[in-house]
């Protein structure tokens, strides 16, 4: 039943890795146009969520057609478009017309997984992010998501693979007036988007921390394949994190540079907090790997003591029935002229010796410490 639920787990752990990687893969076919959009087919439908605001008020709407947008964007106030799933071609398409996007930026918007990177598109700025969900599952704990923001001079957009409440918090600071985030330009609302992303990222590590501290316990002394597994997942988790975690940083650099766009020297401070988050987290995966990489050889050398016990006691074994197959083998050879054969006490005095270079021999090997207890010198 264990060997059972183990390969049961096993199969589980395989099925939902296949998902992800076709869920997660949407690219167009090899030698497309540039500007090629492909949608995959797990892709959900998009939620079009609109705010104007000022530092007087905001407005927020849901939309559900072009013409509904047109008349939501009005020269007063600023926009924050917040599109929640990529799966409708017509409605990425009109929002790129409304916007006049380059249709390389919506490309990258719409093909996922992209590299975290920060580039200028004829007067806006298009930043790509990975955000990270914690799923807890103890073979694949993590989920990586994409958010793409393009922040003009009087709107940003923000495009998300699927309905998710990561930016809830800006919305809500918004909704209340709460901070500078009403009073300042698009460059401090893209600056909240992204403070909101990577803050996820350090609880996430967190938690990841506590999962490798409960496997260095479990690993020294209950080694097992599923142990393998679960840390074999974290391993990968922590590699896609430094995957998306070190480009992030360097187009947090950008951004705050002003190198691919116009931002305010009080926002520029802020970036800079949410690069030096970038710069912790980091850190803490780099120790976090080598931490994984330390536990993954002690439950490989855990594995090869236990094999060497075993094998010590089986050679152990061995070596005490070895001089009494040899005595056995004497007195079963059939000559007729053996005396002992016919000896009334011989039965019990090959009894007595075997019994006595067992004895021997256990003594010796419990007092080198081969059996039960380490040596004493």
């Amino acid at each position: 039943m264990a060997r059972w639920k183990e390969n049961l787990d096993k199969n589980q752990h395989k099925r939902r890795r296949r998902e992800r990687h076709r869920v997660a893969k949407n690219k167009p076919p090899a030698g497309s146009s540039p500007g090629t959009l492909s949608f995959g087919a797990g892709s959900s439908p998009p939620r079009i969520r609109a705010l104007r605001y000022t530092q007087a008020g905001v407005e927020e709407r849901e939309i559900h057609a072009e013409a509904e947008l047109r008349a939501f964007c009005k020269p007063e106030g600023l926009l924050w478009v917040d599109v929640q799933g990529l799966g409708d071609r017509a409605t990425l398409e009109w929002i790129g017309a409304a916007f006049a996007l380059h249709p390389l930026l919506l490309a990258d918007v719409v093909h996922h997984p992209q590299r975290p990177k920060c580039e200028g598109y004829e007067g806006t700025t298009f930043f790509v992010a990975r955000r990270l969900t914690w799923k807890g599952d103890a073979c694949d704990p993590v989920d990586e998501r994409q958010l793409a923001l393009v922040i003009g001079a009087r709107h940003v957009l923000s495009f998300q693979e699927q309905a998710d409440e990561v930016l809830e918090p800006v919305r809500a600071r918004l909704l209340a007036g709460a901070g500078l985030i009403r009073s300042s330009g698009t460059d401090y609302l893209g600056y909240a988007l992204l403070d909101a992303v990577v803050d996820e990222y350090l609880p996430i590590l967190d938690r990841l921390g506590e999962r490798l501290e409960n496997l260095e316990e479990r690993v020294v002394e209950q080694p097992s394949r599923s142990l393998l597994r679960e840390l074999a997942a974290l391993r990968h988790d922590l590699i896609a994190i430094r995957r998306d975690i070190w480009p992030m940083r360097e187009a947090l650099h950008l951004f705050q540079r002003g190198d691919v766009g116009v931002v305010s020297e009080p926002v520029k401070l802020y970036l800079r907090d949410v690069h030096d988050h970038c710069m912790q987290v980091a850190e803490m995966v780099e120790v976090y790997r080598e931490i994984s990489s330390g536990l993954l050889n002690i439950y490989l050398t855990s594995i090869a003591n236990r094999t060497n016990e075993v094998m010590k006691v089986l050679t152990v074994m061995s070596t005490i029935f070895i001089p009494l197959t040899f005595l056995v083998g004497v007195w079963g050879m059939n000559f007729q002229h053996m005396p002992e054969l016919g000896w009334r006490y011989g039965y019990l005095v090959v009894w007595a010796v075997m019994l006595t270079i067992a004895g021997a021999l256990f003594v010796y090997f419990r007092r080198r410490g081969w059996i039960g207890r380490e040596p004493e010198s």
